[in-house]
This record gives structure tokens, sequence and C-alpha cells, in this order.
């Protein structure tokens, strides 16, 4: 059996909800990526070195990462000699297979929340402006809240104009408490404050947001060092999730802005935001094989449920939905 068959009779016993978000999400890098393999294919009659060039051209040019597409090309290269694979059409089923393999192989790739059985949950959220961080907090309030759980956020972004607003607004659009302090405020008495209140109202789950200054990494650094000491003091080995939001339609920059917050924060999972509004989807893998980081949740799209848990199959099957079915036709 196939690797896509394989892949299509897993997907089948997942949510076709979940299944059509993905497909939905992926449109454009699908579009980009897996035409562009469909034309590749098409063309060459046999697998040469030629062939393996031109992938790996569209491979960095989907910011799969050049890391990334050295060791998936050296892999492909073995495999197909393995094989004695011979038709370039078969290559397919194998570059979906060591896509997964990739995203997997990095240890334990599990896009499930650190979510403390008893007691307060705290995630803490970074990355810089612009990137849909607070939009993303309000989504995973929005599932919580759905999940029957009691959601606090704090507003720890006192520095850009509006932040506090802006929060505001998604926690009377959720209905959870927002936790906040005036603009210019220290950060670190918010969340003091904030860890109180979830506290006193038995919630299960705080949020907080944090600022996204990068102009001076020190600063940063100190500011969320003493974010994250004030968390811990309060509750000991909170924060239980450090999530940074990235946004996906900035390729190359978010993989720079995921290698200055791990610097700055140990960083446990990562939230790419507007992954449907680009067509250079590869970033997952990227982050993933170059930063040892998980992809937790995926942006698929504007409505309030469209913060997706990553999956690798749901992932590879977004990109290559069209030739699986296909195959099946």
């Amino acid at each position: 059996m196939s690797f896509f068959k394989k892949l299509k009779e897993r997907i089948t016993l997942q949510t076709d909800t979940v299944t059509e978000k993905f497909k939905d999400g992926l449109s454009k890098t699908r579009d980009n990526f897996s035409g562009k393999v469909n034309d590749l294919v098409a063309r060459y009659r046999k697998v040469d070195e030629d062939f393996f060039e031109e992938l790996e051209e569209i491979l960095i040019q989907a910011d799969v990462g050049f890391d990334t597409v050295m060791t998936l090309i050296e892999e492909l290269k073995m495999e197909v000699k393995r094989k004695n694979i011979q038709d370039p059409a078969e290559v397919h089923a194998v570059i979906s297979e060591k896509l997964v393999d990739i995203y997997e192989k990095g240890g334990n790739a599990s896009s499930a929340l650190n979510i403390q059985a008893d007691g307060l949950t705290v995630i803490l959220f970074v990355g810089v402006n612009g990137v849909g961080k607070t939009t993303t907090i309000g989504k995973l309030a929005h599932k919580f809240k759905g999940e029957g759980k009691k959601v606090v956020l704090a507003a720890g972004d006192t520095f850009r104009a509006g932040a506090i607003e802006q929060l505001e607004v998604w926690g009377e659009r959720v209905g959870v408490d927002v936790i906040k302090q005036g603009a210019g405020s220290d950060p670190a008495a918010v969340m003091f404050d904030a860890v109180q209140a979830a506290k006193a109202r038995q919630a299960d789950i705080l949020i907080c947001d944090t600022a996204g200054r990068l102009q001076n990494k020190v600063n940063l650094m100190k500011e969320l060092e003493k974010v994250k000491r004030v968390i811990e003091r309060e509750i000991p080995g909170a924060p239980h999730e450090v999530l940074l939001a990235l946004d996906a339609t900035t390729g190359q920059n978010a993989m720079v802005q995921a290698k200055t917050f791990k610097e700055a924060t140990n960083v446990s999972g990562i939230v790419l935001t507007k992954l449907d509004g680009t067509a250079k989807g590869g970033i997952v893998l990227a982050i993933r094989n170059e930063l040892d980081i998980p992809v937790k949740f995926v942006g698929l799209g504007e409505k309030m449920d469209d913060l997706q848990e990553f999956n690798a199959e749901q992932y590879v099957y977004g990109l290559f939905s069209d030739t699986i079915e296909a195959e099946e036709k």
C-alpha cells in the first residue's frame, strides 16, 4: 500500500472538519508547491540528478529552509536508490512520507499543550508586534471556553498603543475576564495581579500577553525573565507553556524571530498565524527541523475556530490532497 493510501486511511479516522480546514488553509501553498512538483514529475521520464536539482529549488522557494531541504534531498536520494524508483511519479508519495518523518523525528512533536490536571495552567505568549498574537490569544481563549474551562487573560503588553484595549475587545467577544493596568505600567506587576485574580476566581487557564519589541534584545530578555520570575514565584513550575506567535507570511524572517525569542526565553511551542495567507507554508518544516521547536497551533483562517492544533499528517495531506484524490480516481 502506498504512503498516500495509508495517509488517506489515517486522515479518514480524524474529524472531517479539521481535514477540510487544513485542505482549505493550505490551498496557496499547495498550488505553489504541489503544483510545481506535479509539473516537475510530468516533465521528467526518469529520476536523475537534474530532477533532484529542480525539486531542491521548489522546496527552497516554499520556505522549507536550506538545511532542511539538503537533509530531505539526501534522504530522498537514498530512498529512491533503495527502492530502485525509476518513475518520477512514484517520488510523490516518498516526498510526502519524508516530510512527515522530518517533522516527527525531532523528538516529542506532539501539538498537545501542557495543561495541568489540577490547579491553574499558565500560558505565556511572546512574539513581535503585528504577527497576530493578541488575536491568537482571543481564539485560544475561545477554544478553551468551548471545552468548558474558565479562562482569564492578562494584558501584559503595556507599551504598545491600543494593545490593552485590543485584548479587552477579545475578552468581551469571548466572554472572559481581562486583568489589566494602565498603559506604560510594569508588565511583571500586571502578571502578579493576573495570577492572584485567576486563583481567586478559580480559573483553569491564565493566558498572558507580553510586549513584542525586538529593537533592544537585552531589554526584551530582561523583561521576559522578570515576568517569568514573578509567575514562577506565585505558581511553582509556571509558566507551563511559552508559545511564540509567528506570522507565516513573513517566511524566513519568522525564523530569525524564532531564533531571537528562543535565546530570550524557553519557548515550548510555536503558533504559526496566517498560514492560509502564504504560498510558502514549508516554513513549518524549517522551524521544526532547524529550531527543534514543535508547531502547536496554526492559523488557517479568520474565523474564531480557524485556530487548529497542528497535525503533521493533516499538514501533508493539505499539501498533496489534489494528488491523493487524483490517485483514488
